[in-house]
């Protein structure tokens, strides 16, 4: 049975990224100076290039690709949770070149800002923790 928590939508922080940035690492760095523990992130977009993780299930490793051209984030959607004892942002994105084709994956360090509008909506309720899961290895939610 999924385990679940009860949360309140808080205040919602809305704004663009700089130019050039890394995405990750530039909505990590808000949350973070935010103090926001726990939250939800989307954003839209481009990108001038990207780097996107698959999680191999059977190596329990992520494989990271690279994408050297100019995309458009379609969509870009995670959350927000604590990690080692810091505010850590973990997002999925769906990516689309200039011929419609799409991309997605776990988004990774290396995604550097075109142009981008973040929203991240504050949750109020019980802080969660991530930590390493021993079926699938991955560092998941304690509840």
């Amino acid at each position: 049975m999924a385990e679940m928590k009860k949360y309140r939508a808080g205040r919602m922080i809305m704004g663009r990224l700089e130019y050039g940035a890394d995405l990750l690492e530039e909505i990590t760095e808000i949350c973070r100076k935010e103090d926001i523990r726990m939250g939800r992130v989307e954003a839209i977009g481009a990108v001038s290039g990207a780097r996107l993780g698959f999680y191999n299930q059977d190596t329990h490793e992520y494989q990271f690709f690279t994408i050297d051209q100019p995309l458009e984030i379609l969509s870009l959607a995670g959350n927000v949770s604590i990690k080692d004892g810091e505010s850590m942002v973990h997002a999925h994105v769906v990516l689309g070149d200039k011929e419609g084709k799409a991309f997605g994956g776990h988004l990774a360090a290396g995604t550097t800002v075109f142009a981008c509008e973040c929203i991240v909506e504050v949750l109020e309720g019980p802080t969660l923790e991530r930590a390493i899961d021993e079926k699938t290895r991955l560092p998941l939610w304690k509840i």
